[in-house]
This record gives structure tokens, sequence and C-alpha cells, in this order.
């Protein structure tokens, strides 16, 4: 049968429009032996697309361990899979929404969270929780303060922050839109802001699913002669291009006209496809099952196709579509929402259309499974396409793009300002504790420190009743199962900041933490999956970038023994040439055994003791042994941004094995409840964290007094703000029982923990005091305090009133 003809000729300059390479033309030609037709050239420049394809980064991803005790499915598929026990999977994946977030914010975040839902009941999983990982540019217009990252706009115009504004709004609610309607709690995530995103936001979504191990569906077709049948919503326009031209491109003055290519969800439709497709899946009639997201009826089409060996041909003339006119490449690159694309066994078609009729749902038979490879695209009789499968998949380019790390000039620029500690001046009068006060009270007010309590009170955290803890409640969120007494832990986390200064540090923190905030809840981490957001890959310094992350990743990934089951790379997040910061997120999911031993982070009983467990060996500095490294360390601090305005050093070493022995002794102290709550030091240090398990408690406060931990193991005493807002890592801060002290310690000293009792929980003003720190004055203790209801405040309103001044 020949080729449909089209009106639009194809030439290497149209193949260039459409995102290729003049080696890339050449090789589709190869493939096919002749020029493609301009669907033909659709289909290869959509799944060749960076998006798609993973063309400069596949090479890299190999080395990241994908293979653990309990994962059942590796990256491959629509989601990771991990055994969690009595016969139930937990199914769960990160992906991005970033440029289309940008674009159109709420429609943009909507698609992210539809898009990663169907990624999970694709795989046979109901979705029980979203978390999402959000970045954003400054929010806080400049009226007084420095300039630069500290200030109150961080440089930022008021246009960029008026912008950024409108960009979160658009998200939040896109998010609360999705979710809400659709019926799946958005039970957590985490919130930064950061000059470089104010082009660029980040818009990363968590979805987790449960299902009964051998009830999994995989995208593999099978059955020669097996028919292929299209269900949900119908197609149009939107979309088109989305992952080609959109997701796969820096950002430019031109980006505001891409506004067609974003998506239009709709979750009550999604709502009704997961019914109709889990019921469906149940028959046994239904061989396998792909979603229809980026690149849409193309992707699921010649992946399935591909995985089993086999070939597809489908007929578009039979395809629903709400729009008329809609030519062949229209209808095969849409990116129409809520679709997807199943092969069913021949003979049993009738029960899988009753299902989806039962749901009125459009399920109609598109095309069939064949014997020879090629992805046939017919239209009224004509053959509009004919590709094949396997190269249009899995055949793409790989490339080992140039990489180049930063000269020394420019890495010293980078990393060379540092931050000057503060100091008791006797002749001008200034008091240490005073400073430290008020700027403790600045720290609380910052964006990425305050409370998302406006973010999250937009989301539903307790459809399906399945929330143990939720957002903001504990370091992870954590879902109970209500088939078993098990519960899962869950969380996001990256530093951007951490991963422009040190790519390859930045990236063990991101797992670290995670790994720390899932023990925090009480659970063991158990594996995986992560979302890397970089710039350009054409960058030589961009790669080397991704490179170090990789390896980053992977050794943190190895020593903690959390597998990466799936995830997704983000390319080109730049705009007029500017990249944001290299930002892995890595999503951690924990075990609890029991759910009723899930932990929170707030205090829990006025007289509780509180104790600092610190997985660093005694007297080990990790690699801090004078007050020169400190600065260095301390320059890359949250702190130093947001008060001295400075972003330059390198982040804390990342002491990978104190990290397990902290999180093999806090799964233990939880499962023997021994502790009552448990708050991981991250942002802001430990005056931070001290005051985040205060503020998330019934009104209580603490009175703490911290030993620097150098002049506790008879070293060099540390600068104050050093000990109370330096962020290394490896630590967490927990409430005990009064009579339990004895039992933690000796838990803690099975895993070479130490476990150092700093105070007590209490009603009043919040004290932290910090002895033996240098420039403590008189006292011998730099003292911050006030009153809780004051910091309290300061920390829970600042976000609220940065989005709603003048």
């Amino acid at each position: 049968m020949a080729l449909l003809e089209t009106e639009i000729k194809v030439t290497p300059q149209v193949a260039a429009e459409h995102g290729l390479t003049p080696d890339e033309y050449a090789r589709i030609q190869k493939i096919l032996g002749r020029d493609p037709n301009i669907t033909e050239l659709g289909i290869f420049s959509v799944m060749w697309s960076e998006h798609c394809s993973y063309k400069s980064s596949r090479a890299h991803l190999k080395r990241l361990p994908t293979r653990g005790t309990r994962v059942v499915q590796g990256p491959g598929e629509n989601a990771g899979v991990v055994d969690i026990g009595d016969g139930l999977v937990a199914v769960f994946k990160i992906e991005s929404h970033n440029h289309p977030s940008f674009v159109e914010p709420f429609q943009g975040a909507a698609t992210g969270v539809g898009g990663i839902l169907r990624d999970i009941f694709t795989m046979g999983a109901r979705p029980i929780a979203v978390l999402d990982s959000l970045r954003f540019g400054p929010i806080n217009y400049m009226r007084d303060g420095p300039a630069g990252p500290g200030g109150n706009g961080a440089g930022a115009s008021d246009e960029e922050v008026s912008r950024n504004r409108r960009i979160l709004d658009g998200v939040i609610r896109g998010v609360g839109f999705y979710g809400n309607c659709f019926g799946v709690p958005t039970v957590g995530g985490e919130v930064a802001f950061e000059p470089c995103y104010s082009n660029n936001p980040l818009v990363n979504a968590l979805a987790l699913g449960i299902a009964r191990r051998e009830e999994l569906f995989f995208a593999k077709a099978r059955g020669e002669g097996n028919p292929v049948i299209y269900v949900g919503a119908k197609t149009g326009r939107d979309g088109i291009h989305g992952a080609s031209l959109l997701a796969s491109a820096e950002f430019s003055e031109e980006s505001q006209q891409k506004r067609p290519n974003v998506q239009v969800g709709d979750p009550f439709m999604e709502k009704l496809l997961l019914e109709a497709c889990l019921e469906a899946m149940r028959t046994g009639a239904v061989v396998a099952i792909q979603d229809m997201g980026a690149a849409g009826l193309t992707s699921s089409s010649c992946e399935m196709a591909s995985r089993g060996g086999l070939g597809i041909e489908i007929d578009l003339a039979r395809v629903p579509q709400r729009e008329t006119g809609m030519t062949p490449y229209d209808i095969l690159l849409s990116e129409s929402q809520e679709r997807m694309l199943l092969v069913a066994e021949r003979g049993r078609e009738g029960e899988v259309f009753g299902v989806f009729h039962k749901w009125g749902l459009d399920a109609v038979e598109v095309g069939r499974v064949t014997s020879d490879g090629q992805l046939r695209i017919l239209n009224h009789g004509q053959v509009a396409a004919d590709v094949p499968a396997h190269a249009i998949a899995e055949q793409g380019p790989v490339y080992q793009r140039p990489i180049a790390a930063p000269s020394a000039g420019a890495r010293a620029e980078t990393q060379g300002q540092l931050v000057e500690f503060a100091a008791a001046n006797a002749a001008s009068g200034t008091n240490l504790s005073a400073k430290l006060t008020e700027n403790f009270r600045r720290l609380l007010a910052s964006p990425t420190i305050a409370s998302k309590r406006w973010i999250t009170e937009q989301y539903d955290s307790m459809v399906r009743t399945n929330t143990r803890v939720g957002p903001g409640a504990g370091d992870a969120a954590v879902v109970r199962l209500k088939e078993s007494k098990r519960a899962l832990a869950l969380s996001t986390d990256g530093n951007g900041r951490w991963g422009f200064l040190a790519p390859r540090e930045g990236a063990m923190h991101a797992v670290a933490e995670a790994s720390r905030n899932v023990a925090c809840a009480g659970a063991r981490p158990v594996a995986a999956t992560n979302c890397l957001n970089f710039g350009n890959p054409e960058k030589p310094e961009v790669m080397w970038q991704f490179s170090e992350a990789i390896d980053g990743i992977a050794e943190a990934c190895r020593a903690l023994d959390v597998p990466i089951t799936g995830g997704n790379v983000s390319f080109y997040n730049e705009t007029l040439g500017k990249p944001i910061y290299p930002t892995p997120i890595l999503g951690v999911l924990g075990l609890i055994e029991d759910a009723n031993c899930a932990l929170g982070l707030a205090f829990q009983s006025e007289g509780d003791e509180i104790v600092l467990l610190d997985g660093s060996e005694a007297g080990a500095r990790t690699g801090v042994e004078n007050v020169e490294e400190m600065r260095r360390e301390f320059s890359s601090s949250e702190y130093a941004k947001t008060i001295h305005g400075v972003v330059g050093g390198r982040p804390p070493v990342v002491d990978l094995a104190a990290e397990k022995r902290l999180i093999e002794c806090l799964v233990q102290l939880a499962s023997e409840k021994a502790i009552r709550s448990a708050h991981d030091v991250s942002d802001g240090g430990i005056a931070v964290t001290i005051a985040e398990s205060c503020f998330g408690s019934d009104g209580l406060a603490a009175d703490v007094a911290l030993e620097s931990a150098a002049s506790a193991a008879g070293g060099a005493d540390e600068p104050a703000e050093y000990a109370l807002f330096g962020e290394r890592g490896a630590r967490a801060l927990v409430s005990i029982s009064t009579g339990s002290l004895a039992r933690v310690r000796e838990i803690a000293a099975q895993w070479n923990v130490r476990a150092m009792r700093i105070g007590t929980v209490r009603r009043g003003d919040l004290r932290i005091q910090a002895r033996g720190t240098q420039h403590s004055g008189n006292s011998g203790a730099a003292v911050i305090e006030g009153a809780l209801g004051v910091l309290r405040e300061i920390w829970s309103r600042s976000l609220a009133e940065a989005l709603e001044s003048e």
C-alpha cells in the first residue's frame, strides 16, 4: 500500500524546525531507506527528542544502582515497583513538568499531576498519595536590605517578583485542583526559592500507588492479531510537540507563544479512567496497557510494540476526536490528557468495551498487533506512516556529550565569597545574643524556611483516610496500608544551591537527607526515584554537573542501600542562556513495619527530654578542622544566603557511613517506641530544627543548651553562628519521655551514634544557648531567646504576607 501524499515536503530545514540535527535526519533516511513524509518526521522528532529518548543522559544513567532485594521493576517501565510484603507492592515515580508550568502554570502543574498518576495506575496500582517538589524565584519585593542572594528580593526586579508570584499561585492551584478533584491526597513535598528559578520554575510531581504483586501490568504488547483499543478522552490539538519543542529546548523571548503546546487536564475524567482501567484489568482480558503521555498515541503504540518485539497497526479514522480537520500528524502528536492505549485478548474485546462504556468513556478498537515490527499508521484506508517501532522507541541517538569542569578561576569566583562570623564587640556595645536572635527571626521569615501552610492548606491531604503524617507534620509523609499493619513513608529532597557549588556533594546530600527524613518518620529507606533538573546538555559545563551528580547519587544510594527504580531527566532548564542551579530531586520510599510506630516532628509533652543524635563518630570533625574551613562550609547555608547575602564555599562534607548509622539507629528507636518525635537537622541548622519541633506542637517550647561539638571533643570552639545554624548532616533531634534516656543511649551506642541530652520541652519562651562557642561573651553562652507565640507568628505568616503584599 503506497504512502499517503502530503502537502508539506520534508527537507533538512523542516527537519531542523522539528528539533532534529542533520546527522539525526540522515539517520532517519537510512533507517527508512527513503525520505520520511511529514507525519513520519513528526513521529521521529518527538520520539528522538531529549524528553522522550534521554539521548544526552542515557549513557550516564547506566551508572546508577537499580537492583535490590525488594526491587520488582526498575527503570524502563512506567514506574518503579518494590515489594513491601504481604503480597503487596509499592509503585512510585517522580517526573517533571517544568516547561509547561512556566508557560501556563495552572494547566502545566495540573497535567503534571495527571500524567504521573496515569503512570501509576497504568501498572495496575491504585494511587494513594502525591508529593510535589517545587522551586520558584524570589517572591519578596526589594524595599530594604541588601541586594544579591540574601536581599529581600534577592536582586529580583519588581516585574520578576510579580511574575514569580503568579507562577507560584498558578502552580499551587493546579496541583491542588487535579489532586483534590481526582481524589488522591497530596501528602508532602518541599518548596524552595532561588533567583535562578525566576524564569524557569521546577514542578516535580511524585505519585505512589499500591497493587497486589500478581496484578501488576506492563506495557508490552503480545499476541499477533490482538486488538489495540483506545480508551478515555477524545483527541484534540492541545499539547502537540509538548515533549519535543517545549520540554526539549531552552526558553526564549518567544516561549509564551508556546502556550498551545501545554495540555489541558480534566481530573474528573481521569478518575473515571482510573476506575475503568483497574476494573478492565481485573477481567483478565487486558494483555498490555500504556498511557498516552508525552508524544501521545505515538509513544504508547511504538513503545508497547517495541517491548513486545512486535508491530502495531492503527487506523486513525477510528480514533475519537474532539476537533474537526485533524491531520494524521495532529492526531499522532497530540498530548491530550486522560487517554490510554491497551491490547486485549482477541475475542474478549466485548468485556473491555463493556467496562469502559459502563464508566461513560470512549473505548474503540483502533488497530491490531502485527508480527512485522512496524508501526503502521492508516488514515481512511491509506498509509500515513510506516516506520520500524523498535527504531523509534529504542534506537534513537545516544550522545556522549562533551564534558568540561569549570575553570579554576570560575570555581574560585563561584565558591570564593565567604561569611565573616558575627562576634560580640565590647567597644561598640554589640550584643551577640540580641543580634543572633534578630537574625533567627529573619531566617524564620525567609520563604524557604517559613511555614508552607498557605500552600498545603490548598491540598486535600486526608482523602482516602490513609494519611498518618501529612504535610508539615513530619520529615516524611506517612500513609498506612489498609491491607496490612505496615505503613509507607515518602520524602523528596534536593538543594540546588549545593548542587551549584559542588554538584557531586549536592547530589549525595539529596539522597542522604531524603533517606534521613524517611528514617525520622520511623521507616527504613528501601528505594528511590529521581528527577534530574539541569540546564542545556549541549554545554560541556552542564554535562559536567550532570555527570558529577550521577556519580554522587550512585555513591550515596549504594552506601545507604536505596536503589533507583526510575525517574525522569529534565534538561534545557535555561532562559536566555541562563541555567538553573543543578537540581537533582530524590524521592525516597521507606517501609514501617508497624504503622503505630510512625513519628512526627512535633514535641509531645511538657517535661520530655530533648536529645541530639549524631552519627558522626566522637571526635570526628567531618573535614572541618579550623575556622577557615567552617567559614567555607557555612557560606553554603541558608543562613549565609539570607542573613549575609552570601552564596559561596562548599556544602558540608557528606559522611555516608554516619548517615547509615543514624538511619539504623532511628529505625530501631522508632520500632521500640523509645522516642516520641524526630526531626533531622538540615536547612537553618539545629536552631530551626528546634523551633519547628516547637511550632508543630500544642504550644510547647524548649530550653536547650548546645555544647560546641568541637569543644565537646576536646577541639577548638566553634563560632556561635556555626553551632546554631550550620547544616552538617547525619544529625537528628528527638524527644523522649522522662526515664527513657538510658535506653536511647544504649541503642545509640549499638550503632555508634552519639546521643546527647541538650534540653527539655517546656511551656513559655524558646531559649537556645550555644555554650563553649567563640565570641559567646562573658556569660559563656550565646543565646537565642524569644516568646514562642511571637516566633511562631513570624514563621507561620511570612509566606502568606509576602505573597499578598504590594
